[in-house]
């Protein structure tokens, strides 16, 4: 989070074929048309000169633009060394664009996958369909040979499916998978009744869903899910391995998403000073204690020094 500038997260569109119950973007798609090419240019050669090399596309749905690939073929002349695709994983449906993709210049895809079976993911998503486009996409991608981060919104819908999820993304031979709590904002705050999960709830499917992560030998992460939920598993908190990032919003733009969580984003409770990862720790978004408080935070002790081995007495 620290250090200089490393990844560029540039919005490209936010229109989208999904319509997740969760999306954090809302209704920007109604408000805000695909960026024109120039102007996306122009961000990636302010993201590069600022000292940006890996990049992220991201939107609403990025592969939707009518110049996604030239806009990937962009960034690969201007020197990004790796380009990701983060995406609903609907268009790598089709083998012919993965390839175009990878062509292009584009190095990693991290396509969303929220269930097990079509029954939950696309209820989730709202798009029938979505759940078998997407697997297929997954597939191809890595027939295409590209290096594949999935990342699965962790909802009240899905908690209890997060093992099988895991289990999924398994045998299709993902590289890395990752449990992003919901963020509380745009869809998601408008369905926060029925949709958010308390942190409490979902602790032991998420650390299952690890678990058989790990035992197929994927590098496996969680987002938004404070320490103090993850005893045991601390080393998966994917906040103290996010690069420094600059992200071109919609009309804005975050010069430090780092900072931003921590100073806008996110919130620490009354306890949390005395808990072992404060200094670590970020806190959940601060619309969850808004919405559940603070009762379930409870602060981690710090790890108890190692006995010292007994001495054996002399003599008989």
């Amino acid at each position: 989070m620290n250090g200089p500038l490393k990844r560029i997260d540039l919005k490209v569109a936010f229109g989208c074929n999904n319509m997740c119950v969760f999306c954090v973007q809302g209704k920007k798609r109604e408000k805000h048309q695909p960026k024109p090419l120039a102007q996306l240019r122009g961000e990636l050669k302010r993201g590069y000169e600022d000292g940006g090399r890996e990049l992220v596309l991201t939107g609403g749905e990025p592969t939707l633009h009518g110049e996604f690939l030239r806009v990937v073929r962009e960034a690969k002349k201007i020197g990004y060394r790796n380009i990701q695709i983060q995406s609903n994983g609907r268009m790598f449906r089709y083998p012919e664009f993965c390839r175009a993709a990878a062509a292009a210049g584009a190095t990693e895809a991290s396509p969303a996958l929220h269930g097990s079976r079509a029954e939950i993911h696309d209820y989730l998503t709202g798009a029938a369909g979505s759940f078998k486009e997407t697997v297929t996409g997954i597939m191809n991608l890595k027939k295409a040979g590209f290096r594949v981060i999935t990342n699965t919104v962790v909802t009240k819908p899905n908690t209890q499916d997060l093992p099988a999820i895991a289990a999924l993304l398994a045998k299709l031979g993902v590289d890395q998978f990752q449990f992003a709590f919901v963020h509380i904002l745009g869809s998601a705050a408008a369905n926060a009744k029925w949709l958010v999960p308390k942190k409490t709830v979902i602790e032991p499917f998420v650390k299952h869903g690890l678990d058989i992560g790990l035992a197929a030998g994927l590098r496996v992460m969680t987002e938004a899910i404070p320490y103090c939920f993850m005893g045991g598993y601390e080393e998966y908190v994917a906040e103290t391995i996010i690069p420094r990032t600059k992200i071109f919003d919609a009309g804005t733009v975050i010069e430090d998403f780092g900072k931003y969580r921590l100073n806008e984003g996110k919130a620490k409770g009354p306890k949390c000073p005395s808990c072992a990862f404060f200094g670590r720790c970020e806190g959940p978004w601060r619309e969850y204690p808004e919405l559940f408080g603070w009762g379930e935070f409870v602060p981690c002790r710090p790890a108890a020094p190692a006995a010292a081995p007994k001495r054996r007495k002399r003599g008989g």
